[in-house]
């Protein structure tokens, strides 16, 4: 199994020091990431680095090129912001809106209740408030280019998964080239959010079939997938991926997840490969 250390402030006297520890040469694989070959799973070596805010992860050796599909959710992963948050904030109700988001993201609450509750409460909003959040408050999250400039260069599909609205999923589909997206569909009415969806709310369930009949689409094998994500409505779809990352995720996610990172940009999913 191979060790990946990787972090904003590693230093390459702390990959010496890790090492050491491990009993393992580290290979340099940037200025910020060392990969040790050969390491046992240690909870110690995990404690070290989490202690000094170093994203750790102990994955097989497998080739980036190798991937069929990569998946990841949008709000706080793809993208730096929660877009329901945003809408609740130009609706005056910022601070409701975001405890619900947070206990739905905890796994505390049902995600549809609390997507519809959510929803409801940006009502009356204007149509135009979407395109201001996406022109104004909307950014990629660092190393998310990174990343998929590599799913391009190796013929990795991508799909953005988001218990979030179309209205920003299809624009980043076709700013950024991703192959799948799925997600909800605000209702409009006379120019303004009217506080309902249309169809089906896109829940972990709907994440975690989404993700299998791209595979199976693509005659990908489950080894041949990761899907990456950072709340509790991503855990099924993730639970179905070769891979799963919790990226920047609460702690039943981290829990779960094959590995975490916690520190360093989107970018960092490249390095978890040969």
């Amino acid at each position: 199994m191979n060790l990946v250390v990787q972090g904003p402030t590693l230093t390459a006297a702390q990959a010496e020091e890790l090492c050491r520890l491990a009993g393992k040469p580290a290979k340099r694989i940037s200025e910020r990431a060392f990969r040790l070959r050969g390491v046992d799973r240690s909870s110690s070596l995990a404690a070290w680095c989490e202690e000094r805010r170093i994203d750790h992860a102990f994955v097989t050796e497998r080739r980036f090129a190798e991937l069929k599909l990569l998946a990841m959710d949008m709000d706080s992963t793809l993208i730096t912001i929660e877009c329901i948050d945003e809408l609740g904030a130009l609706a005056g109700k910022q601070a409701e809106v975001a405890a619900v988001t947070a206990q739905a993201m905890r796994g505390e609450i049902d995600y549809p209740e609390s997507l519809r509750r959510r929803v409801a409460a940006i009502a009356g909003l204007p149509e135009t408030s979407l395109l201001q959040v996406y022109e104004e408050r909307l950014g990629l999250t660092p190393g998310a280019e990174v990343l998929l400039a590599n799913c391009r260069e190796h013929g990795v599909q991508v799909l953005l998964v988001s218990g979030g609205f179309t209205f920003f999923t299809e624009r980043l589909k076709a700013r950024l080239g991703i192959d799948h997206t799925i997600s909800n569909v605000l209702e409009v009415k006379g120019g303004k959010l009217s506080g309902a969806l249309i169809g089906e709310i896109v829940d972990a369930d709907a994440k975690a079939r989404k993700f299998v009949e791209v595979m199976g689409r693509l005659k990908a094998r489950k080894e041949e997938t990761v899907a990456i994500g950072d709340g509790a409505n991503d855990l099924k779809m993730m639970a179905e991926a070769g891979l799963s990352v919790a990226f920047r995720a609460k702690p039943v996610v981290r829990a779960q997840a094959g590995c975490a990172l916690n520190w360093c940009g989107l970018d960092a999913v490249v390095n978890l490969f040969v």
